[in-house]
């Protein structure tokens, strides 16, 4: 059994290798597409597709596995449920959704300060001390004795979980070009989401050999699914302080795993792809000031809409399957899986093409489209299997426009405190999308087949793509002025910078 098992474990380092040299291979080009020929700091295209390929490995893939442990804790709430957390608590009437969703509440007002920290005090500190103390809060629930504590720690770990996946969408995009990000982001949620997955399986497996640890030093079993995974929690954020990366830019006196002129090529390409590399001292009125942007709070809604109709699946569509498509319950678990699995070759194709053609909106539209074909399948399509074909197009559709909308603001925004307000406010947005999509698929709506829940994705769907066409004829419109007129586009923060052009 071990050299078949050596020899799948081979196959799969190989393909990351080769995805990895994948993502790297665009760093040739510059923002115009041709060929980094000056200004190249003595660097060969070969240096520079390695060093690429080394921030990849150490960044996107360490960010990956990082959030997958974000993620998993947010879910172990269930698994201590099932086995027993609301006997023992008393979590009567609609007490344990309370406590599930207390957490959104600080998680999404705290986004915007948490992507001023990151700058202040710097990724690497910033994102492994959040992570080692929601793992600290996690083994605190383990020791909770009424309701009222296990809520007051929801919110905490709402407050400190903020802080991850809006500082990463901002610390990406300091990396990389605009044209290179859409790969990047997408790799990063393909890798959380898939190992989060797998991760799904393994704590569930947990679940049930902790219940083992049922009495031990005196605590329930539900206890120790708690302060297990907040240890390992724990553990990977001390791992991540040792690999996770600074700003590009900064002069912080920590450890590099790029040299100097390394670093001071990377800083040179993102001041030639957008000119906003350097980074000005913190300004309230100008971090705030991003609201006054129009297009941001668009961004942000566009976030929004993708979150409902990707957190309205991901939460009910095993009970679609059963009540809707009458699936068996077996049957049902078994078939969640496919269409994620087509999600994912949908997700990197979409971020690809996009950082190929140098569009955004487009893909948007087409994730948007996939949407609206495979959502009347899903309800109205006469044969069970067909209408499970409507799931693939959708979860495809939807979960590509996660990174495809990260990217899009992420090529329409420049000056470093108006990325940063930027990217709190897309991924708060995208919270309040979740918390929205628990609700589009009712129980008291099964026996209709879910229609009511299907007309609000299609109706998300939709809007998506108005708001979309809507930027983009904004796009076309400022780039044929700056183009004939010499006006300069998104002057904010950092000196002016006459070539920028907005992606459309």
């Amino acid at each position: 059994m071990a050299e078949p098992a050596s020899h799948l474990e081979s196959e799969k380092q190989e393909l990351e290798c080769n995805h990895i040299d994948t993502l790297a291979k665009d760093c040739e080009s510059t923002h115009d597409g041709g060929p980094l020929e000056d200004d190249d700091f003595g660097f060969t295209p070969e240096e520079q597709r390695s060093i690429i390929r080394h921030i990849d490995r150490r960044l996107v893939v360490t960010l990956g596995a990082m959030y997958c442990i974000s993620l998993m804790d947010r879910t172990n709430m269930s698994a201590a449920n099932i086995a027993g957390m609301s006997t023992e608590l008393a979590l009567v009437n609609n007490r344990y959704n309370i406590a599930n969703l207390v957490f959104f509440t600080t998680y999404i007002v705290f986004q915007p300060p948490s992507t001023v920290l990151i700058r202040k005090i710097g990724p690497r500190l910033h994102l492994a001390s959040i992570t080692f103390l929601w793992g600290v809060v996690m083994i605190g629930m383990g020791f909770v004795k009424k309701f009222e504590q296990l809520a007051a720690l929801r919110v905490v770990l709402g407050v400190l979980e903020a802080g991850f996946f809006p500082g990463v969408v901002y610390l990406l995009s300091t990396w990389y070009t605009r044209y290179e990000v859409g790969k990047r982001y997408s790799f990063y949620y393909l890798l959380s989401g898939i190992t989060s997955g797998f991760a799904g399986i393994l704590a569930y497996g947990t679940a049930t050999q902790l219940m083992q640890l049922n009495g031990r030093e005196g605590l329930s079993g539900w206890r120790w699914i708690f302060i297990i995974e907040g240890t390992i929690t724990c553990a990977v954020a001390a791992a991540g302080y040792w690999l996770l990366v600074d700003f590009p830019d900064s002069t912080r006196s920590t450890w590099n795993f790029l040299g100097q002129r390394e670093r001071e090529w990377i800083v040179h390409r993102i001041q030639r792809d957008r000119g906003d590399s350097e980074v000005p001292p913190f300004n309230l009125r100008k971090f705030l000031g991003g609201g006054a942007d129009w297009k941001i709070w668009v961004y942000a809604l566009i976030f929004f809409n993708t979150g409902t109709i990707t957190y309205a699946l991901a939460y009910t569509l095993p009970l679609i399957l059963v009540h809707s498509m009458h699936f068996s319950i077996a049957e049902s678990q078994c078939l969640v899986a496919p269409p994620y699995a087509f999600a994912g070759i949908v997700i990197f194709s979409a971020a690809w093409a996009g950082d190929r053609l140098r569009v955004r909106g487009p893909v948007i539209i087409f994730n948007m489209i996939l949407c609206l074909i495979g959502l009347p399948i899903m309800g109205w399509a006469a044969q069970p299997g067909v209408r499970y074909f409507g799931v693939f197009l959708v979860t495809a559709g939807a979960n590509s426009n996660i990174p495809s909308v990260m990217a899009f603001q992420a090529n329409n925004v420049r000056g470093q405190w108006k990325r940063a307000f930027c990217s709190a406010s897309l991924i708060g947005f995208g919270a309040i999308g979740g918390i929205a999509g628990s609700l589009v698929f009712r129980q008291q709506d099964a026996a209709t087949g879910y229609k009511p829940g299907l007309y609000a994705c299609i109706t998300c769907a939709l809007l998506n793509i108005v708001l979309v066409l809507v930027c983009d004829l904004h796009f076309w419109r400022q780039n044929r002025k700056a183009d004939t007129l010499g006006i300069t586009l998104e002057a904010y923060d950092e000196d002016a910078s006459s070539d920028f052009r907005y992606t459309y």
